[in-house]
């Protein structure tokens, strides 16, 4: 009996050496086939936009396609679930946005940022407001849209992200700060929803990023009255003023990130966080996302929590307001 069981657990060691040599033979090997990217947003929307331009500088360096899977919905809980519930052998990564810090505080979702594994930053934006052309009130500037929803309370429509969203935490900030009852319409997902509804003249107004309404914009079916951010969007569309300089004090800035499941093994994680920093520092990829009023933004996973809880501080005090903090 006591020979049996020496023979046992010998296989048992023997069985725990020979498979986790293999989970490193299988780290070092990383990647050996095509890596899918979630983007839990619409396809069109800015942050998908943005994505698709960095992966490409990536897939150079990893040697390997990365396809793009869009998972919209749900205050992108859809999305996140499949990054997070992916089995942690780098195949399944995603983007990661500002609801990976507000979801968790509405109750949508039960795991936030740090609940995933941080693979780098790739860009920083801010929200911008445009105003439809095809409605009875075509607005041409922030100040008269302010002045007559001031006279007219409720009746400026106003479409923008997902509660919960970057866009919208941007349009509370500037509801907030403009003092002003606006008709505000979440819609189902980010950009492409609220552009659609917008350019269509459904709405008077919508919150929103910049490059998801760039060719409305050019088509002038929607013009920009203001940015909420701290910087004006670079010429041709420098005219319009952000919302601080016409003296309103809203600031919101969001952020996209590259997230993969917990516990990605270290190997793995180092490779990624190689291949994406050279990506977000191509030349190209920093020209292609400054023309679409995006920020240069890069840091690496041990910043990353810091940063995101900053932000949750923010975020906190705009959804206590909101009356929707739910966080345990």
């Amino acid at each position: 009996m006591k020979r049996l069981w020496i023979v046992v657990v010998s296989i048992f060691f023997l069985w725990g050496a020979v498979d986790g040599g293999s989970v490193a033979r299988a780290a070092e090997a990383y990647p050996t086939k095509p890596i899918t990217f979630v983007v839990p947003l619409e396809s069109g929307s800015g942050g998908d936009l943005t994505t698709r331009q960095l992966i490409g500088k990536a897939s150079s360096s990893l040697g390997q396609p990365i396809m793009v899977v869009n998972k919209p919905g749900a205050a992108s809980t859809i999305g996140y679930y499949q990054i997070h519930d992916a089995k942690p052998d780098g195949y399944t990564i995603g983007l990661g946005t500002a609801t990976l810090v507000t979801n968790k505080l509405q109750g949508l979702f039960p795991y936030d940022y740090r609940d995933f594994t941080p693979i780098g930053t790739y860009y920083c934006w801010s929200s911008i407001i445009i105003a439809s052309t095809k409605t009875k009130r075509p607005f041409k500037t922030i100040e008269e849209a302010i002045l007559f929803a001031k006279a007219h309370p409720g009746e400026v429509s106003v479409a923008t992200a997902a509660v919960g969203q970057a866009q919208w935490i941007a349009a509370m900030a500037f509801v907030e700060s403009a003092g002003v009852n606006f008709n505000l319409i979440p819609q189902e997902g980010v950009g492409g929803f609220t552009i659609t509804q917008v350019a269509g003249g459904h709405t008077d107004l919508g919150v929103m990023d910049f490059a998801a309404a760039k060719g409305q914009i050019d088509a002038k079916n929607v013009r920009i009255l203001a940015i909420i951010g701290s910087k004006r969007i670079p010429a041709p569309y420098d005219s319009a003023p952000t919302l601080k300089e016409v003296g309103y004090d809203a600031i919101w800035e969001s952020f996209g990130m590259v997230v993969g499941p917990p516990k990605l093994p270290k190997e793995i994680g180092e490779k990624l966080v190689k291949a994406f920093e050279v990506a977000v520092k191509d030349p190209e990829y920093e020209k292609f996302i400054t023309q679409r009023n995006s920020f240069h933004f890069y840091l690496p996973p041990d910043q990353i929590i810091k940063y995101c809880d900053e932000r949750q501080k923010i975020v906190r005090g705009i959804m206590r307001k909101a009356g929707l903090l739910k966080e345990k």
